[in-house]
């Protein structure tokens, strides 16, 4: 795990025990360490993968990328290969999570199983901004542009989320921008997993909902790199 992951994984415990005094706010039920694990995995989960459409940058200014299309490798293959070692980093760093948060003393409810599920929907949502990373990247060409994008997209969609308060506790139009942001989807299917009275239903429905968010985000994806290679 590279240094920034640490640093970034120390800054959210500092957060959490900062503010785990959140709970005390009438009309908070539970405890914030519970309620922010899920967040956290989250947020980590679209940070990792807002930057991966940084290799493709890096492949396309070194040739690389050139060179694999002149190959006979199947050309999805170079974005499928991203995706998926996106999926597996996210897996790595939610297991991460998961650990500091059990030894706070969060409790995951519905055990492994849910644990597992948990890491899935983080998953699935890092691989839909991955996707659209690669798209960025792929019309883009450039890391200024790509940095400039994803830092000026994460916290807002992180904050119009439930990923750090309680929607009952949030001003009213900041819930009704939450029920089209596809991080708090995701953060509602985790806290949903995470805890004892889980709504299978919300988990299905969200699951459902980040699902065609990842085949509309791999579709732009595709056109991006068939728009690359007739600029060739």
């Amino acid at each position: 795990m590279s240094d920034e992951i640490i640093a970034e994984e120390a800054c959210r415990l500092l957060f959490g025990g900062l503010f785990k005094s959140v709970a005390d706010i009438p009309g908070f039920h539970g405890s914030y360490i519970e309620y922010l694990t899920p967040g956290v995995i989250v947020m980590t989960a679209i940070s990792s993968a807002g930057w991966n459409g940084m290799s493709f940058i890096d492949d396309m200014h070194r040739g690389v990328m050139d060179r694999f299309l002149v190959s006979p490798v199947w050309r999805s293959a170079l974005t499928v290969g991203s995706l998926v070692y996106g999926a597996l980093t996210i897996a790595v760093q939610s297991l991460v999570i998961v650990g500091l948060g059990l030894a706070l003393g969060a409790h995951f409810r519905n055990g492994v199983g849910g644990v597992v599920i948990l890491i899935a929907v983080a998953c699935l949502l890092g691989a839909s901004f991955a996707a659209l990373s690669n798209a960025l990247a792929l019309v883009a060409r450039q890391r200024e542009t790509l940095i400039g994008a994803v830092t000026a997209t994460l916290l807002p969609l992180t904050f119009l989320s439930s990923a750090f308060m309680q929607p009952s506790l949030v001003p009213g139009w900041i819930r009704e921008i939450a029920r089209f942001n596809p991080v708090n989807w995701a953060a509602q299917a985790c806290r949903s997993v995470a805890t004892g009275a889980t709504d299978w239903r919300l988990v299905a429905s969200r699951i459902g909902l980040l699902t065609a968010l990842l085949l509309f985000s791999i579709l732009l994806a595709t056109r991006a790199f068939r728009a690359y290679q007739r600029s060739l």
